[in-house]
């Protein structure tokens, strides 16, 4: 049976920036879901258990059963392990793409302190602008080739609370003993890369920006059915 792959967004950002592969996964085949975390941030803590839900939602008509690929972008990486350890259904594979990397074990937590930092002068009432705001033009619109898919990506973005990015994530153990692999598209996500690679897993390389996913989906979803292959 051919696993169900779940494109799971960050949910600082929102689920159109996995749209484009999956609609290029489906026309090649693949069963794909794509579940929406833009309500993860109302009403405040706790999140993480939000995330997991919002997922376990989206394949509540799924057969617990059956198969599926976990493909986490960006701060999406970081709920891996609590996502696969939430589902009812086996994951054949994970696929991290440009993502943080969770903590073998032990909490992880969402942003560093020097994050931080940065994030909380951001802020007002407790709440942060859209990630898109948080940077200069010239960061932002590198990441986007198509002024109607930047658009819908950029109003769709949720503000969440600073609060979020306070939180750590718990690590079940042996979140990873099954196939995980990453796909590098550049900066700053190298260290992650390296990691990863230290730890085994696969790691391929699309060079691009952080949403390089919404600018080359026919060759991200080359790469993630490659890396999702269980070897």
């Amino acid at each position: 049976m051919q696993p169900i792959t779940v494109l799971v967004h960050s949910p600082s950002v929102g689920p159109s920036t996995w749209h484009p592969v999956a609609r290029q996964l489906s026309e090649a085949g693949h069963q794909v879901r794509v579940p929406s975390l833009l309500h993860v941030g109302d009403g405040g803590p706790p999140f993480w258990p939000r995330v997991v839900e919002a997922v376990r939602d989206d394949l509540r008509d799924v057969p617990a059963g059956s198969p599926v690929t976990l493909v986490v972008h960006s701060n999406a990486g970081l709920f891996l392990p609590v996502i696969r350890a939430g589902l009812d259904h086996p994951v054949t594979a994970s696929v991290l793409v440009d993502a943080a990397l969770p903590a073998r074990t032990g909490p992880t937590p969402v942003a560093t302190a020097e994050f931080l930092d940065f994030l909380r002068p951001l802020a007002v009432d407790g709440r942060l602008p859209r990630w898109t705001d948080w940077w200069d033009e010239a960061d932002v619109a590198p990441m986007f080739s198509d002024p109607a898919v930047r658009r819908t990506v950029v109003e769709e973005q949720p503000r969440l609370p600073l609060s979020y990015y306070e939180q750590h994530i718990p690590v079940p153990g042996g979140w990873d003993d099954h196939p995980c692999s990453y796909l590098l598209f550049g900066p700053p996500y190298e260290e992650a890369a390296a990691q990863a690679r230290a730890r085994g897993w696969r790691v391929a390389h699309l060079p691009g920006e952080h949403l390089h996913q919404i600018v080359d989906p026919e060759g991200t979803a080359r790469r993630i059915v490659d890396l999702a292959a269980t070897r």
